[in-house]
C-alpha cells in the first residue's frame, strides 16, 4: 500500500501528466490554425505520448491499493509568437516534469518504498528522451531562423512523427 504522503504525490503527478497532454493539444490547436500541421502533428503525438504517462500513474496507484483523485486541470496557453517559442515552452514543461519525477523518486528513497522507486525508473529514463526531443526540433526551429523553406521542410519532416507502439496502447 501506498502511504498517505505517496498517493498525494502521485496523484499530483497524474495532474501534471494530464495538463501536459492537454497543453501540448493546445499547441497543436496553435499549430493547425497557423497551418503547421506537421508541427501540429507533432504536438499531437505528444499529448498522446502524456495522457499514456498519466494513465500508468493512475493505474499504478490503483495497483497498490491507492485511491486516484483527479482534480482540475490547469488552463493552457493557447497563443506563441512563433514555433521556436511554443517549443521552448515546451521543454520548461518537460524540465518541470523532470524535477517533480525526481522528486517522487526521492520521496520513495526516503519512504523505503521499494515498489514506487522501482516503478518511477521508468519516468526517469523517459523523460531524458522526452527532453532531447523537445529540444532537437528546438534546434531545428533555430537553424530554420526565418526561412520560411526550412520551416516548410522540418514541418513536413514532423508530419512523420508516430506514436510509439507503447504509447499507442497506453492510450486505449
Amino acid at each position: 500500500m501506498l502511504s498517505e504522503k505517496m498517493q498525494e504525490a502521485l496523484n499530483a503527478q497524474v495532474n501534471l501528466e494530464f495538463f501536459a497532454s492537454y497543453q501540448y493539444l493546445a499547441m497543436a490547436a496553435y499549430f493547425e490554425a497557423e497551418n503547421l500541421l506537421g508541427l501540429a502533428n507533432w504536438m499531437h503525438v505528444q499529448s498522446q505520448e502524456e495522457n499514456g504517462h498519466a494513465m500508468k500513474f493512475y493505474r499504478y496507484i490503483h495497483d497498490r491499493r491507492g485511491r486516484v483523485l483527479l482534480r482540475q486541470i490547469q488552463e493552457p496557453k493557447t497563443e506563441w509568437a512563433s514555433p521556436l517559442e511554443a517549443f521552448q515552452d515546451a521543454l520548461r514543461h518537460e524540465q518541470k516534469v523532470t524535477a517533480a519525477i525526481n522528486k517522487l523518486v526521492d520521496l520513495a528513497i526516503a519512504e523505503s518504498d521499494h515498489a514506487t522507486h522501482s516503478f518511477l525508473r521508468w519516468f526517469v529514463d523517459e523523460q531524458v528522451e522526452e527532453e532531447a526531443n523537445v529540444d532537437k526540433v528546438i534546434q531545428d526551429l533555430k537553424r530554420v531562423g526565418d526561412s520560411t523553406q526550412g520551416l516548410f521542410m522540418l514541418d513536413r519532416e514532423l508530419a512523420g512523427r508516430q506514436p510509439e507502439a507503447e504509447e499507442e496502447d497506453e492510450a486505449e
